[in-house]
C-alpha cells in the first residue's frame, strides 16, 4: 500500500481501538508520580512504577528498553526500535507531575483516572501522561497495521521535567539523541516549533556591614578626618538602584528584539527572589536576615532570565555581563566590589529552540492536522519544556499534544477527543519522518 493508504489504515485502527490510549492514560494517572522535589510521600512518589508499566507496554510492542536512575529511585526509560539513523525520531514525555496541593478543592479523585463527559480526570492527565500514552498508542497502531518503520524510533519517558528537565538533560548527556524529537506536551492542538531559552541567574551584591545607629555616617556628608568610623554600605539600597536599572535594561531588550512566533516582549527578566542581610554564608545566602539594626552587607537576587528562540545564548550572556559591568562603573563602591553573576543557579538552563516552520516534522504535523479538518496555529511556546534540551544538542524539536485544563491546578483533565486526535497525528508524522520499509 502507498503511504496515504498506510496512514488511513493506522487511523482506522486508532478510531476502532481508542480504548487503548484512554486506558493507558488512566493507568498512568492512577500511579501517582508527584515529583519528590516538591512533595515527599512514598504513596505519591511512584515514578518507578510508572516506568515499569510503560516498559511492559513498550516491550510488548517490540521495543528494546533500558532504564537508569537519574536520581536515586527516579529512573528514565528509553525504548528503541532500531532503524536508519538518518530518519531517527524521538517521541518524548515526562512522567513526573506537580503535587495535587489542597485535595479538598478537587471534585474528583486526583489519582482516579475517572472518565466523564468525554474527559479523563486526574493529576498528570494533561501534563503529560496523556501525551506519553498518545506516543505509545501511535506506534501500537503502526505496528498493528503491519507497517515496519525505516528510521529508528525511540520513546523517551523521562523524570524531573517539572523541576528543570534533569531527566531529559541526563538522557541527552548519555547520547540518547536523534535527528528530530517530538515532545507531546499539551498544546491544545497547536504546533510549536520554537521556544525561548531560560537561565536562572543569581546576582550577589556586596556592601559593607555596620551598625544602623551610624547610618548617618554613610548617607550624610561627614568630615573625613582621622579616626572617623568606617561608613557602612547598604546592600539593600544598592540592590534597589540596580532593580531600577534592570527594568530599563529589560525594556530595551524587549523593544529591540523580535521573533515572529512568540509574543512581543517574551524575553523578560523576572526578579523573583531577593534576600538581604548581614554576612554571606557558605550556601551563598545572607546569614542574618532578621535584624534591621544592622546595615546589610549582602543582597542576593535570583532572576528568571528569558531570551528569544533566535537569540544566541553566548551573546545574551555577554550583553548582560556588559550591562552589569557598566552599572558597576557608575558607583565608586561597586567599581571596586562588582556584582557577582552565577549563570547556572540550581544548574537550571533551557537552551532556545528554533526549528524552521518548513522542517519535515513540522510540515508533517501541519499537513495531517489540516487533513483532519481541525483548526490549529503554528506558534512559539511561551514557557519551556524538555524539547529545549534535545534541541540544544542538535535535534530538530517540535511540541505537539492534546487539549484539556487544570494542569498545575485542580480537577486536571485531558479530553478524549483530543487524545485520539493527537495519537493519529503523531502516528502519521512518525510514518512521514521515519518512512516505512
Amino acid at each position: 500500500m502507498d503511504k496515504q493508504d498506510a496512514i488511513k489504515a493506522v487511523w482506522d485502527i486508532i478510531d476502532a481501538d481508542s480504548g487503548h490510549v484512554v486506558g493507558l492514560t488512566q493507568d498512568l494517572v492512577r500511579i501517582a508520580s508527584v515529583n519528590p522535589k516538591f512533595f515527599q510521600d512514598a504513596a505519591q512518589n511512584r515514578e518507578p512504577e510508572v516506568q515499569k508499566r510503560l516498559q511492559a507496554e513498550l516491550e510488548d510492542l517490540g521495543f528494546a528498553c533500558e532504564q537508569w536512575d537519574v536520581f536515586p529511585d527516579r529512573p528514565n526509560l528509553v525504548g528503541t526500535v532500531a532503524g536508519n539513523e538518518e530518519k531517527s525520531l524521538i517521541l518524548c514525555g515526562h512522567v513526573d507531575t506537580v503535587p495535587i496541593s489542597d485535595e479538598s478543592k478537587w471534585t474528583v479523585d486526583p489519582f482516579g483516572g475517572e472518565v466523564k463527559d468525554g474527559r479523563i480526570y486526574g493529576r498528570g492527565a494533561l501534563d503529560m501522561k496523556g501525551g506519553v500514552a498518545a506516543c505509545v498508542a501511535a506506534y501500537a497502531a503502526i505496528r498493528k497495521a503491519g507497517l515496519t518503520l525505516d528510521g529508528r524510533l525511540s520513546i523517551h519517558a523521562v523524570v524531573d521535567e517539572e523541576a528543570g528537565g534533569f531527566g531529559a538533560m541526563d538522557a541527552v548527556a548519555k547520547g540518547k539523541l536523534a535527528k528530530s524529537v517530538l515532545v507531546a506536551e499539551p498544546t491544545w492542538g497547536d504546533i510549536l516549533p520554537c521556544e525561548g531559552g531560560l537561565h536562572w541567574v543569581r546576582l550577589t551584591i556586596k556592601g559593607r556591614q555596620g551598625h544602623a545607629g551610624w547610618r548617618f555616617n554613610e548617607v550624610w556628608p561627614q568630615q573625613d578626618s582621622p579616626g572617623r568610623i568606617q561608613p557602612g554600605v547598604n546592600a539593600v539600597e544598592l540592590a534597589a538602584r540596580f532593580l531600577n536599572a534592570l527594568r530599563d535594561y529589560e525594556s530595551m531588550r524587549c523593544r529591540t528584539t523580535y521573533h515572529p512566533l512568540v509574543p512581543p516582549g517574551l524575553n523578560t527578566i523576572n526578579p523573583g527572589v531577593l534576600r538581604a542581610g548581614a554576612g554571606l554564608g557558605p550556601d551563598g545566602l545572607p546569614m542574618v536576615m532578621g535584624n534591621p539594626a544592622i546595615i546589610p552587607d549582602v543582597a542576593v537576587l535570583d532572576l528568571d532570565f528569558k531570551f528569544l528562540p533566535n537569540e544566541a545564548p553566548e551573546q545574551v550572556r555577554a550583553e548582560f555581563e556588559a550591562f552589569i559591568h557598566h552599572f558597576c562603573q557608575q558607583d565608586r563602591w561597586l567599581r571596586d566590589n562588582p556584582i557577582a553573576i552565577d549563570w547556572y543557579l540550581a544548574d537550571l538552563y533551557f537552551p532556545p529552540m528554533d526549528t524552521p516552520v518548513d522542517h519535515p516534522i513540522v510540515a508533517s504535523l501541519a499537513r495531517h492536522k489540516t487533513s483532519l479538518g481541525k483548526p490549529f496555529r503554528i506558534r512559539g511556546f511561551e514557557a519551556v519544556c524538555d524539547a529545549a534540551h534535545y534541541a540544544g544538542a542538535g535535534a530538530a524539536g517540535v511540541i505537539y499534544g492534546p487539549t484539556g485544563d487544570g494542569l498545575h491546578g485542580f480537577d486536571e483533565f485531558v479530553t478524549i477527543e483530543s487524545l485520539v486526535e493527537a495519537t493519529k497525528v503523531i502516528a502519521a508524522a512518525t510514518i512521514d519522518f521515519c518512512g516505512t520499509k
